[in-house]
């Protein structure tokens, strides 16, 4: 094995898959860096974006509680609270009884809140667009041969 290769658990990894790694990974941040970019230009901080996002792109309903905020953006709960109270202070998100639970609050976007993730979101999808050759993931040279339609 070259220096350049590397044995692991579910094959060999190759210089053209570090290559490829590296490519995604320069991918992801370079789109992480617009969408930072682009949000602050919008006078929103990236997490309050990705708040918005997470309420509108909720499975099946266009709110969430804090709980299933925390999870879907992966922060503590008193960090998510925290968020919604600054969402809510610039009239982004608001907070509604929950319907079948009265411990509960259910948090949804506003008017305001909805027409600035619709312009950031367009904003964020033509940015995916333009980058698409760098988002894809990468083919890894240690596959099964039948998963190029091809048969041992």
């Amino acid at each position: 094995m070259g220096a350049e290769d590397v044995r692991t658990e579910s094959g060999t990894l190759t210089k053209q898959d570090f290559e490829a790694l590296a490519r995604f990974r320069f991918g992801i941040r370079r789109y992480l860096r617009f969408s930072e970019e682009t949000v602050r230009s919008h006078g929103l901080a990236p997490q309050q974006y990705q708040l918005l996002l997470a309420l509108k792109g909720f499975p099946g309903r266009d709110w969430a509680t804090v709980r299933e905020l925390a999870d879907r953006l992966q922060l503590r709960h008193h960090s998510v609270v925290e968020l919604v109270n600054r969402a809510q202070g610039q009239g982004l998100v608001e907070r509604l009884p929950h319907p079948d639970d009265a411990r509960a609050v259910r948090v949804q976007l506003t008017v305001d809140g909805e027409q600035i993730l619709a312009r950031l979101s367009a904003l964020h999808r033509d940015e995916l667009r333009r980058m698409d050759s760098h988002l894809a993931l990468p083919a890894w040279h240690d596959e099964p041969a039948e998963r190029d339609g091809k048969t041992p």
